[in-house]
């Protein structure tokens, strides 16, 4: 079964404190944890385009291994990375990025932050 925008924005609104805003317009969905941005989607031609904050050395391999995996479009290429939901990456995959986001963003938080969610 193909995992496509739909899906991705389904699993991120599960996650903990989590909100979805338009600060850059309607085109663009940004999702934020306690404020702060872990990830945002928006589609060219239909098809979702999802920018995950990565870890830079695995935001290089994933990028060299998978088609769909590109520098993040308009954020800082060392840090993020664009995901093409067009169906050819697996939703086991697409989910554990978004995790690694999300993960990243809140250990970069305070102390008393992390403590609101539990991590």
């Amino acid at each position: 079964m193909e995992y496509l925008a739909d899906d991705a924005r389904a699993f991120v609104m599960r996650m903990g404190m989590v909100t979805e805003e338009t600060p850059f317009g309607p085109d663009v969905l940004v999702y934020k944890v306690l404020g702060k941005m872990f990830a945002t989607l928006g589609f060219e031609d239909e098809v979702g385009r999802m920018n995950l904050k990565c870890d830079p050395e695995r935001a290089l391999e994933l990028r060299e291994e998978f088609e769909a995996v590109v520098p993040g479009y308009h954020m800082n290429k060392k840090h993020w990375n664009t995901v093409i939901l067009d169906g050819s990456l697996s939703g086991e995959l697409v989910e554990e990025l978004v995790k690694h986001s999300y993960g990243l963003v809140v250990m970069g938080m305070p102390k008393k932050l992390r403590e609101e969610l539990g991590k």
